[in-house]
């Protein structure tokens, strides 16, 4: 039985590789900087050794390989005692490849926005068919209660990520899988720190489609000029859906709080389905992964129970909890079309309810100023915003980071009620003097966020009473 250590464990892709490498029987001891929510939970059950923070300590006993994850530059201590002492070593996607894709069929779930929500959609209808298939995705669904499955059927679904694989292959990791089908849900500049320009980013896609065989069906997201450009000459079949145009459609939407109803149309057929997620991006998801669905040849009957039957995944619109009438939501969202969409499905999905988005700057795209403009756009939807301080700002060079302080000014000009507030403790005393009952509060960040959801659900419950908010007034927040 090998041995395999993985160096950056606790990140999306790599906590998922290592639920794999158990299932398949493996010895696999992992280290990470910490271990927070939802991966560090899910590795916390997987019988594994993890060990905080990264030392040449952690490879004793020697592994047989070691998995070395994107976090880690070569002058990761690890790193550097691999290299050194000879340790076989590889990144993600070779790993994946190598011990779990050969004899499968890959379909892979490609895009800026959403591939992690219809990657697991794609594996839960293929697993409610009966078709057992494997799969490896950045986040955890909560329908099987992880983000990994061996499966014993011919299929695996991957969600096709774009970032760089490890500091010894600076190509993107959807380029590794060879995919015998698969979905392109958008192309949108993001990763500024590896990607310095737009037609960067564009070549990672470029090469992604490259991978597609003559009998790989793709579908792709109708409405993205970008896309169309990049799909315009092919030699893989290729159909477009979109909500109102293209091979896969739909039409008839009738959202609600419980979802949304409408037919899926192609050719002459008109399906009446039902989804439980809330939001016109959430709709495309649905378009693209019924289309690729019915390009396999499952059933309309195996396409509507498997749609219906999707509970969502952790931390993508997830309520933490309702406490006096106010709803918490965890998202992952931090881009700024993420943002905005997320902010759409929420209004949507709680008609009515005042909306208040709690956004942290932490990836290393949100943390910096390049897509100041956008951010503008995406929170004009909630009805108060508040930006949090920037995680790590010592990372990001002074004049290339994210301005709060501005940003929240700028809002304000345009008419959203907006604050910049630094340190967890004063922005939930913010929250909970200016909240009233039947209120929502999302929370957006692409970590842990310092656990302030659990915070803000335990400040609620020892109040007895919640305030009038049309009666209090605001605290003072620091310019």
């Amino acid at each position: 039985m090998k041995h395999i250590h993985l160096t950056g464990i606790c990140g999306t892709g790599m906590g998922s590789l290592a639920g794999l490498l158990v299932e398949a029987g493996y010895t696999v001891s992992g280290s990470d900087t910490s271990f927070y929510p939802p991966m560090g939970d899910q590795l916390k059950t997987l019988n594994i050794s993890l060990m905080t923070g990264f030392d040449a300590k952690n490879l004793v006993p020697k592994p047989d390989i070691v998995v070395i994850g994107n976090v880690c530059s070569k002058d990761n201590p690890e790193a550097k005692a691999v290299l050194e002492n000879g340790i076989p070593y590889m990144s993600l996607p070779q790993a994946l490849q190598e011990f779990f894709l050969k004899n499968k069929k890959p379909l892979v779930v490609a895009g800026t926005h959403g591939k992690t929500t219809t990657s697991t959609l794609l594996a839960w209808i293929l697993t409610s068919a009966g078709m057992d298939p494997g799969y490896m995705i950045g986040g955890v669904g909560l329908n099987t209660g992880k983000s990994y499955h061996l499966g014993k059927g011919d299929y695996f679904v991957v969600e096709g990520d774009e970032y760089d694989t490890a500091f010894f292959d600076k190509g993107p990791k959807f380029a590794h899988y060879h995919p015998s089908g698969g979905i392109l849900t958008s192309v949108e500049w993001d990763h500024t720190d590896i990607y310095p320009t737009f037609d960067k980013m564009i070549g990672a896609f470029e090469k992604f489609l490259k991978t597609f065989s003559d009998k790989s069906p793709l579908l792709a997201w109708g409405d993205s000029p970008k896309i169309t450009e990049m799909t315009h000459v092919h030699n893989y079949p290729m159909f477009s859906y979109s909500l109102t145009h293209g091979d896969y459609t739909a039409q008839n939407i009738e959202p609600s709080p419980e979802g949304v109803t409408f037919n899926f149309c192609y050719g002459d057929k008109r399906i009446p389905l039902f989804t439980p997620m809330s939001g016109p991006a959430n709709l495309e998801n649905a378009l693209a992964v019924c289309g690729l669905c019915h390009q396999l040849g499952l059933t309309e009957d195996q396409i509507r129970e498997g749609l219906k039957t999707f509970k969502g995944i952790k931390r993508r619109q997830e309520i933490k909890g309702v406490v006096k009438g106010v709803t918490v939501v965890d998202d992952f969202a931090h881009h700024p079309t993420a943002v905005r969409r997320t902010i759409e499905a929420l209004k949507e999905h709680f008609p009515g309810r005042r909306l208040i988005v709690v956004f942290e700057p932490r990836s290393n795209t949100s943390r910096r100023n390049t897509l100041y403009d956008e951010y503008l756009r995406a929170f004009s939807g909630a009805d108060r915003v508040v930006i949090a301080g920037l995680y790590k700002p010592e990372k990001i060079p002074a004049e290339e980071r994210l301005d709060t302080p501005r940003l929240a000014n700028d809002l304000m000009k345009r008419g959203c009620d907006a604050y910049a507030i630094d340190g967890t403790d004063f922005i939930l005393e913010f929250i909970v003097r200016g909240i009233g009952p039947n209120e929502v509060v999302a929370f957006l960040s692409n970590g842990d966020f310092d656990n302030i959801h659990q915070k803000l659900l335990d400040r609620l419950e020892r109040r007895k009473i919640l305030p009038d908010r049309k009666q209090t007034r605001s605290i003072r927040v620091k310019e």
